[in-house]
Formats: structure tokens, sequence, C-alpha cells
């Protein structure tokens, strides 16, 4: 082996991963949907999170909004006035998801209609032929 370290799933356990840290911070029917409409949108008032994501309770919202908050990824800005007006927006740290958010929704679109997209196909035919398969 050439000097590289081979990587081992979970050798210290699942819980002392990257991996898991992260899917504990996202984990939950409507986080990653929130942090995406966030991404796209800017600062979002409750009601247009609440319309966009059509089927979330105001409960699971609420906590999802809540939960994402206590994680610093979104910042929940209230101004003072009547009739009351909340903003969510993206955290710093939310911020810093905005690469991993643009590839899950690029892999999403290469593989909407369960078809392997173009570039993995030549790829694997090239190395069928490469290797007389």
């Amino acid at each position: 082996m050439s000097g590289t370290k081979k990587r081992i799933f979970a050798e210290h356990g699942i819980q002392n991963t990257g991996f898991y840290h992260t899917m504990s911070l996202v984990r939950g029917k409507y986080k990653l949907p929130i942090l995406y409409c966030l991404y796209l949108n800017g600062p979002t008032r409750y009601n247009e999170i609440k319309r966009l994501m059509e089927t979330a309770t105001f409960r699971s919202l609420t906590n999802a909004l809540k939960g994402l908050e206590e994680d610093g990824l979104i910042i929940r800005h209230e101004y003072n006035q009547i009739p009351p007006k909340v903003e969510y927006s993206l955290s710093e740290l939310g911020q810093s998801l905005s690469p991993v958010l643009e590839v899950f929704c690029r892999w999403g679109e290469e593989h909407r209609d369960g078809k392997v997209p173009v570039s993995i196909l030549s790829k694997v035919i090239d190395e069928m032929n490469e290797n007389k398969i």
C-alpha cells in the first residue's frame, strides 16, 4: 500500500464519526427541507416555510425549527412589532452546509427517474472494456 491509511467504517464506534454527528443534526422529516428552503430563499417567515412544507403540522415544523436553532444551524429573528413577525435564516454554520445541499440536490436530479447518469454508465462501460468483462 502506498502510505495511505485504509479507512474503516466506525472503527471507534459509529457515534464517534463525522457522519453520525452530521446525521444527528439533520435527522428528521423536515430539517433538510427547511435548510434547503432557507439556502435557496434566504430569510423566510414561518408561514412561508409552513406553506412550502405542505404536509408539516404546526407541532412538527415548530419542533424541527427549534431543533435546528438549538443546534446552531439557523437563526430565529423576532421583530418587535404588531402583528408579530418572525423570520428564519441560515446561520454561518448552516451556510457551511450549502455545498452538501447542492450535491444532495444534484444527486437527486440525476437519479430522479431511477436511471444511472450517463457519466457513470460510460465510466462502467470503459472499465468493462478495459478488463474485457
